[in-house]
């Protein structure tokens, strides 16, 4: 059989390219609408999908499903500095997620300490000013992970453009839990009593004790994959966030869903309780 003639192969790839002129002519609205409002100054993440992403398109290698997920990474950090969003807070893993198998937690963990170390010797991080920092439970995590981890906070740590920090061993309850313990530690230091530190312990005191305690609050959280909760994330932090669930898989984040994802965010009127 020989091959199409040239008009034959024109027309079969014509839907193609009009549908990547559209999605161009639709990106560049998009882009414009969010740039002529506020951004929003802090955006969480919940990177949610990476399973369902596999699924669909019959990946069956952890360390390559993970990594397909961590590169993503790169396509946040461009279109967040791109856009003057000063601050990204990502939610990689949970202790729940230690109920995985070992080689699915063994590929997170990979997939993670192997971005990090690219991370830290990337010029172009350095160019964009990004500052990288993590929060949660570092006794979840692998000794070579938390050195990956440190090598690129210490390596980024004089930028200060946009500040990246990874959400990892991190659970909302357990960061509250561990706020009260470490007040109530801080209380016993101090030589209070039991009824002086009931005294003193208010909203204030558990915020001083948070992981991140200079991290002000996320202004919008994006889930992605379609899930409509926010399992724990940022419990504390979240109370007048604006939320919002985009249903492609986290590893296909387009830029079109995070710009619809802040458009959204621009179109709702923040009352804060009021």
């Amino acid at each position: 059989m020989t091959d199409p003639s040239p008009t034959h192969r024109a027309g079969r790839f014509l839907p193609n390219l009009a549908w990547r002129l559209i999605y161009g002519l639709y990106e560049r609205q998009l882009e414009r609408q969010v740039r002529a409002q506020p951004m929003p100054g802090h955006i969480g993440l919940i990177l949610d999908g990476n399973r369902r992403h596999a699924r669909e398109t019959g990946l069956r290698d952890p360390d390559l499903i993970y990594q397909r997920g961590a590169a993503k990474l790169d396509d946040i950090l461009a279109w967040s500095v791109d856009l003057g969003v000063r601050r990204v807070t990502l939610w990689v893993f949970s202790p729940d997620n230690l109920r995985r198998s070992d080689a699915e937690i063994g590929g997170i963990f990979g997939a993670v300490e192997s971005k990090m170390r690219a991370l830290a010797a990337d010029p172009h991080i350095h160019q964009r000013g990004v500052h990288i920092a993590a929060m949660g439970r570092r006794d979840l995590l692998p000794p070579a992970l938390l050195d990956a981890i440190d090598k690129a906070e210490a390596a980024t740590r004089g930028n200060d453009q946009i500040a990246v920090t990874l959400a990892i061993g991190y659970g909302g309850r357990e960061e509250i839990a561990d706020a009260g313990r470490a007040f109530l530690l801080d209380c016993a230091q101090r030589g209070l009593s039991t009824t002086e530190a009931a005294d003193q312990f208010t909203q204030e005191a558990i915020a001083r004790h948070l992981y991140r305690a200079d991290m002000p609050d996320p202004d919008l959280i994006i889930r992605t994959s379609g899930e409509i909760r926010l399992s724990g994330f940022m419990l504390w932090q979240s109370v007048h966030s604006e939320l919002y669930f985009c249903d492609v898989n986290w590893p296909m984040l387009r830029r079109i869903d995070y710009l619809r994802a802040i458009r959204a965010f621009q179109r709702r009127d923040r009352r804060f309780g009021s």
